[in-house]
This record gives C-alpha cells, sequence and structure tokens, in this order.
C-alpha cells in the first residue's frame, strides 16, 4: 500500500504556493499517494472553520503517514488532529501557530481553543515544527516553542527564512529539501 501524504497551504495560498507543488512532486517520487488540496478562500483566522469542513467533507484519507502545513495550514492540521477521525504519523507545521496572532482579533483560534492537546498527542505519533528567526507575522521561533512545549515533539528555528514563503515579502521559496528530508523520516 502505498504511503499518504497531505499538505496544507496558509490564508491566500494554494495548492500551487510556494514550495508545495516541488514537495508534491518529490514526494510522489518517493512513492507516495500526496493530496493538495486549495482550500476556499477565508476572511480571517475565525473563518478556519470552513477548512475544517472542506478537509472533512473530500479528505481521499483519514489516516495519513505525513501531514504538512503552511502557516495557518500547520494550525489546520493541529485542529484535525483534536479530532477522533483524522490521525497521522507525523506531522509536520511550518510557520505556524497556535497562541493567538498580535492582531487584534479576540476569537482567533489560539491555543488551546480549536484543538485539544491529548487528542493530537493520540492521532499523531511524531510532530516537527520548522520555524525562522524573523518570521514576519509572529509566526516564528516563540510561537514554534509554544507547540513544542505544550504538544512535545521537535523544533527546528532556521535562520533569516522569514514565513518560508511570502509574496509580500517577496520570497519565492520554491524548494525546501530540509522539509523533505523530514517528511522522509521513519517515525
Amino acid at each position: 500500500m502505498k504511503k499518504t501524504a497531505a499538505i496544507f497551504h496558509g490564508f491566500g495560498g494554494s495548492e500551487n504556493s510556494f514550495w508545495i507543488p516541488w514537495l508534491k512532486s518529490a514526494l510522489e517520487t518517493e512513492g507516495f499517494d500526496v493530496w493538495t488540496p486549495s482550500l476556499p478562500a477565508c476572511s480571517g483566522f475565525d473563518d478556519l472553520g470552513v477548512w475544517i469542513r472542506e478537509v472533512a467533507a473530500t479528505a481521499p484519507h483519514r489516516d495519513y503517514d505525513v501531514m504538512v502545513g503552511h502557516s495557518a495550514g500547520g494550525t489546520l492540521i493541529l485542529q484535525l488532529l483534536s479530532r477522533n477521525d483524522f490521525s497521522a504519523g507525523h506531522a509536520i507545521t511550518v510557520a505556524s501557530f497556535v497562541k493567538p496572532l498580535p492582531d487584534g482579533q479576540t476569537d482567533n483560534p489560539g491555543f488551546p481553543a480549536g484543538f485539544n492537546v491529548e487528542v493530537v498527542r493520540k492521532n499523531c505519533r511524531a510532530l516537527t515544527y520548522i520555524h525562522s528567526d524573523n518570521d514576519p507575522w509572529a509566526c516564528g521561533q516563540e510561537q514554534g516553542e509554544f507547540m513544542r512545549r505544550s504538544l512535545g515533539g521537535t523544533l527546528i528555528v532556521m535562520t533569516g527564512q522569514g514565513h518560508f514563503g511570502s509574496d509580500y515579502m517577496k520570497q519565492s521559496y520554491k524548494t525546501f529539501p530540509l522539509l523533505l528530508a523530514h517528511c522522509l523520516l521513519k517515525v
């Protein structure tokens, strides 16, 4: 049976954003069945439930060997793993967040609202958080450290990588070899 992977983009993104097409192709070369949905537009973090409903309705699998999420896509993964109908061998979040972002929204789906730490731990064998020391949207090292302390797992902090892809910051970020290496780890 083929290994399965799901890759989720962040807000304002798609299945063609930044390193997602490259990672999908690289994982397919390694024999994975990879799902990279383009999720519907959301007007903000309080609309993340739209993505949860979309994924729950359209996901080709409920148990993934690897789940990868960029920015809000990582938050989506943690919320999916809080359900009793999704699981992953390895979940990898890139420039993601669980603590409310400093954007003034009172209903931001930050920790612990929106997901359950114990259920996430039960539904995922390994967690990895990849962050930069200079993320412009408060999704940097502090968020990664908070997730590692709260959920367990491995934190990787890279120097000067911003948000690992951003049109606003003119970061094309078309390949991501370190991320691929972590996707291929046996957990």
